[in-house]
């Protein structure tokens, strides 16, 4: 089965890190970071539900602007999620402009914040000049979005600000045996969507569905007998996004944690290990630091980015050293 979704760095390496993750036969993306976002065309910005924010340093937020341009006579909600005081950010950007005409635009934001143990959340229409409503808080539980066939969460980290890690995990794939079905007399159609709809949302596996059979006539089973008939469960895409950290102890567990196993993995990687004091000092990962986190989480393939530009003079050098320690396998174990 093909992958469901497709990400892609929109930046070089040495530029403002974003990473665009389109759905593939769904008109639908997530965005993570909010870097310049101007290589994006406006209709690739229409698809985007959620943005993803680790934090509002400038390299990471600056494309909040341009994505509040595209964006302003979009029917849907537009969420947003980032680290505590998101909100405050998100608000001071609307305040900069006159929007004497606003109310008469469809958008709307949902800003959520993420301030363990809480998650705080407020709605900024156009409708209401922006001014806040339905403020809400509930508990962290570490996802921050959660569907059917698919969920977001994310890690805390220390960048000396709160700065938030995400993984894209795709629910467990339900594959239809096209070999039982024709040797059934099952005719294929909608019924075989609703079908995996109330088994990813887990309705009673009593529940009875009726599916249309060749001869004209129904067939009757529960979810659960057409589970063992029809299905092949395999394993979902996971894809996780990791920026500015400091490299210790609790920053590598928690990001070992959250990436464990993916299959994409985009990491900072902005010093070279020659530089580890200035990367401590900056509060960053050093290339070969990344290498070790990707290979202690078991990762399939590991993306480095994020470089600094006093390395641009030797474009290859921290891509190399990132990809060597991934390879060799040298995990510090202590990660201190």
């Amino acid at each position: 089965m093909a992958d469901r979704f497709a990400p892609r760095l929109v930046n070089g390496p040495f530029e403002d890190p974003v990473l665009f993750v389109g759905f593939h036969h769904e008109r639908r993306a997530v965005l993570f970071d909010l870097g310049r976002i101007d290589r994006l065309s406006a209709r690739e910005i229409l698809k985007i539900s959620d943005v993803f924010v680790s934090h509002t340093h400038l390299d990471h937020f600056i494309g909040f602007d341009h994505l509040l341009r595209c964006s302003l006579n979009r029917e849907r909600e537009l969420r947003l999620y980032g680290p505590k005081g998101i909100i405050d950010n998100v608000r001071g950007k609307l305040a900069g402009y006159t929007w004497n005409w606003i109310r008469e635009y469809p958008i709307a934001l949902a800003v959520h914040e993420v301030d363990p143990p809480v998650v705080r959340k407020v709605d900024l229409k156009a409708a209401g000049g922006f001014a806040p409503e339905g403020e809400a808080e509930g508990p962290f539980t570490g996802t921050l979005l959660e569907e059917s066939s698919f969920r977001v969460r994310c890690a805390v980290l220390d960048h000396a600000v709160p700065c938030l890690a995400f993984s894209l995990e795709e629910s467990n794939r339900l594959n239809v045996r096209p070999d039982v079905l024709q040797a059934e007399g099952l005719q294929p159609g909608p019924w075989l969507d609703e079908l995996k709809r109330m088994l990813r949302e887990r309705h009673p596996s009593t529940t009875l569905l009726g599916a249309p059979l060749e001869s004209g006539k129904t067939r009757e089973l529960s979810l659960e007998a057409w589970r063992d008939l029809l299905i092949l469960e395999s394993a979902g895409q996971k894809i996780t996004y990791v920026v500015d950290n400091q490299y210790n102890a609790a920053n590598a567990g928690r990001i070992v944690s959250l990436a464990a196993g993916s299959d994409f993995f985009f990491c900072e990687a902005s010093f070279s290990q020659a530089d580890e004091q200035r990367a401590r000092e900056r509060y960053h990962l050093t290339a070969t630091q990344a290498g070790r986190l990707a290979r202690r989480a078991g990762v399939k393939k590991f993306v480095p980015f994020h470089f600094s530009l006093r390395y641009r003079s030797e474009p290859d050098r921290l891509r190399d050293e990132a990809l060597a320690a991934f390879a060799a396998g040298e995990a510090d174990e202590s990660a201190a």
